[in-house]
Formats: structure tokens, sequence, C-alpha cells
């Protein structure tokens, strides 16, 4: 059972993001102060630094937080294909990035968004940064081995496999050339174009983004990667 001490230690924690959160949105992660949000919270400036010693550790918190939100949303968009069939899982799950892109403006600024001056992501993130990537590999892994796809085969230079031969040592996963590069540069695409939409650079260019938003993720789904 949770003692009346962890309770109010964890009801701190959570207003101490809630505050850093609204100054996320209003100044950026630059302006995120540990002092600010202690008068804001009516502690005193020493007080917080039991909760989060530094800005940056808070930084990581929130940073944490949203990749974990991200990836759980991908989890659960794929775990709600009923089918399996991995062209719809693939849809459903950039869908889920595009919808939390919306509705997490800060957040998705925070950790796709420019770098913040002096901040070094630690070890801690890595983890959660990859939820929403694992995803996506699952989907590859998935394909490759009901033979789900009939992407025509494109060139691949030398160097580029060397990278992609490392990657899939790295990541422990088995997928050909083909279907890992493809992937990468869907991935690739797909927050790019997410970033472009939620970040405002296609005002002026295109008018309905939503519609345009699913032209992409079908052109990716089925002419890049090549999903059946």
């Amino acid at each position: 059972m949770v003692g009346i001490r962890e309770r109010a230690r964890a009801e701190h924690i959570l207003d101490i993001k809630r505050v850093a959160g609204e100054q996320l949105s209003t100044s950026g992660a630059a302006g995120v102060s540990l002092r600010a949000i202690a008068r804001e919270l009516g502690m005193v400036s020493s007080a917080i630094y039991r909760y989060f010693p530094s800005r940056d550790e808070l930084l990581t918190a929130l940073i944490v937080d949203a990749y974990d939100s991200i990836g759980s949303a991908a989890e659960q968009a794929d775990a709600a294909v009923v089918d399996r069939n991995v062209r719809t899982r693939w849809i459903e799950v950039a869908r889920s990035a595009y919808r939390w892109a919306g509705e997490h403006h800060t957040e998705y600024g925070l950790i796709f968004g420019t770098p913040v001056p002096g901040y070094a992501a630690p070890q801690d993130t890595i983890g959660p940064a990859t939820r929403f990537t694992t995803v996506l590999l699952s989907l590859l892994v998935d394909a490759q081995r009901r033979g789900d796809v009939n992407a025509a085969p494109t060139t691949i230079r030398p160097d580029i496999r060397r990278e992609l031969a490392s990657m899939r040592a790295r990541l422990e996963i088995d997928i050909d050339d083909q279907l890992l590069a493809a992937g990468l540069l869907s991935w690739v695409t797909l927050f790019g174009t997410i970033s472009f939409i939620r970040f405002g650079h296609f005002t002026n260019v295109i008018e309905d983004c939503d519609t345009y938003f699913e032209h992409v993720l079908t052109h990716l789904g089925t002419s890049v990667i090549g999903f059946a």
C-alpha cells in the first residue's frame, strides 16, 4: 500500500511537471525554471530540488513521459487491428502518431523540435524513445516473415548497406536491406510530414493537411515499403 508520504511526493511531482509543461508551451524548453515553478506552487526554492535536482533532470522526466505517451499510443493502435494485416497496422500506427502530435503539441515539440541548448539526453531516454520505432520494426518483421511485401527492388549503395548492417546488429533484427531501407525512409518521411504540418510549414502551401497526411502514409505503405 502506498503511504501518505509517497502519495504526497507523487502529487508534488505531477504539479511540478504540470507547471513545467505550461512553461514549455509559453517559453519553450529553454524557459523552464525550477525557481519559477517553486514560486508558482508556493514552495521555497530549495524544496523543489528534492524532487528534481536540476532543470535537466526535470526536462528528462518530461521527455521520458512524452516518448512513453506516443509509444503507448502506437502500441494501442497496433493492438487494436484485429486481423493483423500489416498495411492496416501501418496506417493505424501512423495515424496514432499524427493524432498524438495534434493533441500534445508542446510535448511533440519537446521531443521532435529544436534541441534544447546545453541539454544532453541521458541513457534514461533511450528505452522510451524506442517504443514507437519498435512498433514500426515489428510491422516490418511480420511483413517479411509472412511475405506481405511486394515493393520493386531499388539500388542500395554499398556504404548504405554497411549502415543497414550496423543498424541490424544494434537492433538485433532480421530484416533484409530492401525492407529495412524502405522502413527507415518511411519513418523519417512520416515524422517529417507530421512536423511540417504541426509546426505550420505547410501554411499557404497545403490547405487540407489531414487529407495530405493520409495520402503520404498510404503512399509510404504501398509504394515505398510495399505492404501487400
